[in-house]
């Protein structure tokens, strides 16, 4: 019955929410490793055996939110906030841009102190300075007219994680002022402005069932994202949720491949998270389907208080010589390495979704 579900699954890109259900449950090495070995087979139908890297720059760490899951959220006073100036984010960029990197990433909280002007000058000055550059936000939920804003000053990509398809779940994890219609409203107007749409959903997060899980593949299959990001549920100490246990490596792996099947021109990087929890968690990640790694460029006297979830700054320093951290360009040449080793390499490149492309492009 699974192998068969497999088979409709890269036959049809999409099964019904029973079916889906049906084989997350019946997971199984056997199961993983067929499903890993079509996702490989897709996934370098599309994009060979590259690897696109983006240079993650996580400008702020102030957050108006208080989601039950987030060490940035507003209510936790233990860690230290800090927000970069621009000239120290062009800074990261021009860093970056030597180091081959073509796409950058500004991921931040909910931040008022950012406004939207503010944002739109820092993407047109990144833009006036790097043309050949993708330009990629993620910071959070905003009106059509603000993401439009951005869009005109040349930001090519927008990151919102929907976390879970499921409403009452999403409410699960969320005070009340974070409404799941609002995130979803937001999704689908970044979709008609003309972004290249990334979204996702924590694997394992608390009360998450398979029921839910489902939900958010077939909202996945609907939306037809340009990008998705998934990696396992972490706790933060200093959250609600700093007790619950993790989400697992295996679960997460399955459910990269089952998303390269089911949209196999998707950009899926193999997250931090999944290399917070285990120490071949890129490699693994790559080996299930993903073709995206996201180095960090943020400056180390701060990259410690972009607290998510716990353990991220050590897997985020854990490119190491002699026994000290590596500065971003040594990080990047062990990243290089790490993938050579499972048979993969790192290119510059903006790595753009190749969705649309005639089959003699591809």
């Amino acid at each position: 019955m699974r192998k068969i579900l497999l088979e409709k699954l890269e036959r049809e890109r999409v099964l019904s929410r029973s079916e889906f259900i049906t084989l997350l449950l019946g997971y199984d090495e056997a199961l993983a490793e067929r499903l890993f070995e079509r996702a490989r087979h897709v996934r370098e139908k599309y994009y060979g055996k590259d690897v696109f890297i983006r240079g993650l720059i996580e400008f702020t760490n102030y957050c108006k939110n208080d989601c039950y899951y987030c060490g940035i959220r507003a209510s936790n006073g233990r860690i230290g906030r800090y927000r970069l100036k621009p000239e120290e984010i062009l800074g990261c960029c021009e860093k970056g841009y030597a180091l081959g990197y073509r796409t950058f990433v500004l991921q931040g909280g909910e931040d008022a102190g950012y406004s939207p002007e503010k944002i739109a000058s820092l993407v047109e000055a990144i833009k006036r300075s790097h043309p050949d550059c993708a330009v990629t936000l993620s910071v959070g939920e905003h009106p059509r007219e603000v993401y439009q804003r951005w869009f005109d000053a040349g930001a090519d990509r927008y990151l919102l994680r929907h976390e879970t398809a499921d409403e009452e779940h999403y409410r699960s994890l969320h005070p009340l002022s974070c409404l799941p219609e609002n995130r979803k409203r937001c999704l689908y107007d970044l979709k008609q402005i003309g972004y290249q749409v990334g979204c996702g959903f924590m694997v394992g997060s608390p009360g998450q069932k398979a029921e839910h899980l489902a939900e958010d593949l077939l909202f996945l299959h609907k939306l037809q994202p340009e990008m998705v990001g998934i990696g396992p549920f972490i706790p933060q100490r200093d959250t609600p949720f700093g007790d619950q246990p993790a989400g697992s490596l295996e679960m997460t792996l399955f459910l990269l491949g089952i998303i390269r099947v089911m949209l196999p021109d998707v950009l899926l990087p193999a997250t931090t998270a999944l290399g917070t929890i285990h120490p071949q968690g890129l490699e693994r990640g790559m080996l299930a389907g993903a073709n995206v790694c996201m180095p960090n460029l943020t400056p180390e006297r701060v990259r410690g208080q972009y607290a998510l979830y716990e353990g991220k700054s050590e897997a985020d320093g854990k490119a190491t010589e002699n026994g000290k951290p590596a500065g971003v360009g040594k990080a990047l040449k062990i990243l290089e390495r790490r993938m050579d080793a499972v048979g993969y390499r790192v290119v510059v490149s903006r790595g753009d979704c190749r969705r649309g492309l005639a089959a003699d492009e591809i």
